[in-house]
Order: C-alpha cells, then structure tokens, then sequence
C-alpha cells in the first residue's frame, strides 16, 4: 500500500467523529482579469506549471479555470466570460486576489453542516461535479471580507492521492502541454506546499476573526504578536495565527495598530476597497538558496533588505548549514526561535494595487513566524511604501 494511501486510511478514521478534520489545502482560487495571461506570469516567475484548464474549448461557458500546480500547492487561476460573473466584479474592486482557500475533507456535505452549525454562514450550498470517472462534491462558508472557505471531497478518478499524482482536477478539466512545463522541469523552483495564508482584517477585528476559526472552523490558538513585536519607530501591527487541529494549516490574522505613519496593513486596506483579504501565501521550501536563487534567475521582485541587517543578525541567530555570504547575496531572512531557525524573504506586490504578495520560507526546526526579522522587515516595507507614496 502506498504511503499516501497509509496516511488517507489513517485520518480517515481520526476524522470519522470530527467532520471539520482538514486533510490538506485543496486548492486556491485566485479571481484574475485574465487567467490564460496570468498562467504564464506564475508559471514563467514562479516555476508553476500549467497543469489543466476548463474553458471555451472544454465546454465551460462561465468562466475559464487554469489549474498551476508545484510540489503540493494548486493554484486556480479564474475568469469570467462574461461581465456578470461574481469573478469580473470581485476584479473589479480588488484587482487580481484570492477568493477561496480550499479544504481537503472527507465529506464537504457534512463539514459544511458542521461549520454551520458552528455559526458559519454559507457562502454556498453543497454542489457535486461528477462523471463517468467520479466525483468532486464543494460546499463554501464565508470568512473575512469576501473570502470563501470551501471545502472538498473526491471520489473515484477523482480523488486525492490522484490529484497530488496529477490527475484530472475536476469533471470539465483537460490536461494542457506548455513548453513552459519543460522548462520549468529542467529548472525547478522548489516550491513544495502552502505553509500559511495570512488575511488582513480592519483596526479592532483581529480577535472577531481569531473568535471566528475558533468556534466555526475549530481551529486553535498557536501564535500571538502584539505591537511591541511587530513595530518601527512608524507604524506597527498586531497578529495572531490560528492552526488546524493537526497544525497542518495556519491562517495569521493581521490587524493595523496605532503608529504615526500608516501601516502596511492599512496600505492593503486602502487599495483593497476598504475590505479585509488574503495578504499573502507562504510557500515551503527545502532549500531557500536554491528556490530564492531561481526565483531571481526568473525576474521575481524581493523586498530590498538593507545590508545594516547583516551586521548583526549572525550574532541572534548564531551558526546555520546555509552559506552566509550567499544568504545576504540574495537578500534572504534569518531568524532563530527554540526550536530551530528559519530562512525568509518576501515578494513584492504580484500586480499593481500593493496587495498580495508571496513568501518563501524554509524550516530548519522552527515553527514560529519569523518574530527576530519583523523590525528590520516592516523598515523595508515602509521605505516601499514612501516610494509609492502610501506612507
């Protein structure tokens, strides 16, 4: 029996009792204004390949779905077809974001009733996607803002473990030959799983959310960050991360607090409609030089992190396997906790309006959020922030 088979068997029946029991991030949706265009961004800068599509030529009259995928992550890039579609107008305010962070469960019927039940509110009801090969059954609770949760089950040809192996997404999907894929197979980024998906939220809503993961989710408390951790002599912020059950997924929660300038959480603010959001996704990496280094290779735009920086951070962190020199050549993040350390650095915003943006972040151990590196950080970010005005 394969392992993956071993572990599914295995939370199977943890989850028989417990129908919230998140196996895995699914998928997430991104809305865009063109998702074939946006295909070839975050396949050409991110190495993500163009797995499958539904669209035009596969009987889809909605909206086109292209489906990326690297390691664990799957990434649904979507369309509207026509000006009516909840996706056009949802570009239309936010501009190219996330619109769904999907679950991995066994039955979304019955996660979706229990999340209800917990106080949830739909964002829509079960609905199942099947043929002659299987199944895929999807039912949706709203979070902050206009995000949605969905959760996921699959059946048959469908299921996960020939998902991760690469098979069909979901009925009205059909696989897709790039000669990007190739490319990317020569040249791999490295990108192995979503590590954490952190959502910005208004001044005083952090705990309404933290409240909220708690009873409807039944997430955990797992991280907390005050002001007087995340903080410039500017502007300053405050976060708590709430985790799954099993720790598998981690959902950060970020709210502005007080400072003289404006905070990067109110910059979001401000450019997202005045609407909470997903600030950015954490990809896990096995080796932050090499993903980093390509990354770079590919045109990626990091976070300038000024050299001052490396003064003093060997002395923290003390000795790690990577190569010192090599770590402030590509700019990267250093921080220890004890558990371990981690390696961290930060894109700049993926499109215009300076909203979503990516990180990469390897483990060596730790488990924390990168507590060490937030002073220096949120000075890179402010002196972004000046050059575009918005300080």
């Amino acid at each position: 029996m394969s392992t993956i088979n071993s572990e599914m068997q295995a939370a199977e029946e943890q989850s028989k009792n417990d129908p919230l029991h998140l196996i895995d991030v699914d998928h997430i949706r991104f809305n865009v204004g063109n998702a074939k265009q946006a295909a070839h961004f975050y396949s050409a800068c991110f190495g993500f390949d163009i797995a499958q599509a539904s669209d035009l030529t596969t009987g889809a009259r909605r909206e086109a779905q292209y489906l990326l995928t690297q390691g664990n992550i799957r990434l649904l890039l979507c369309s509207g077809l026509s000006p009516d579609e909840g996706a056009c107008e949802h570009v239309r305010k936010f501009g190219d974001g996330v619109k769904d962070i999907a679950f991995t469960v066994f039955d979304a019927e019955k996660a979706w009733e229990q999340a209800i039940r917990n106080g949830g509110v739909a964002a829509y009801e079960p609905r199942t996607y099947s043929d002659e090969h299987g199944r895929v059954t999807m039912a949706g609770i709203s979070t902050y803002g206009e995000v949605v949760h969905s959760f996921v089950s699959r059946d048959g040809g469908y299921a996960t473990p020939r998902i991760k192996e690469g098979g069909i997404f979901a009925p009205g999907f059909q696989t897709r030959s790039h000669a990007i894929n190739d490319f990317n197979a020569k040249h791999p980024c490295g990108l192995k799983f979503v590590d954490h998906c952190v959502g910005n939220v208004e001044e005083g809503k952090m705990d309404h959310w933290v409240d909220w993961y708690d009873q409807v989710m039944e997430f955990s408390l797992f991280k907390h960050f005050d002001d007087d951790d995340i903080s410039t002599e500017h502007s300053a912020l405050m976060s708590k991360v709430m985790a799954s059950g099993n720790h598998l997924i981690k959902m950060p929660i970020n709210e502005p607090a007080d400072g003289l300038r404006k905070s990067q959480i109110e910059e979001y603010l401000d450019w997202h409609d005045q609407t909470p959001g997903v600030q950015h996704l954490a990809f896990r990496t096995d080796d932050e030089l090499h993903s980093v280094g390509e990354l770079r290779r590919r045109g990626v735009d990091f976070l300038r992190i000024p050299d001052e920086y490396y003064a003093g951070v060997w002395d923290r962190v003390g000795m790690i396997q990577e190569d010192q020199e090599r770590v402030k050549e590509l700019g990267i993040l250093v921080d220890r906790d004890d558990e371990g350390y981690l390696l961290q650095l930060f894109t700049m915003p993926l499109q215009d309006r300076p909203t979503l943006f990516f990180e990469i972040i390897c483990r060596r151990g730790s488990q924390s959020f990168g507590k060490g590196n937030f002073k220096a950080l949120f000075e890179a970010l402010e002196i972004e922030q000046n050059r575009r005005g918005n300080l």
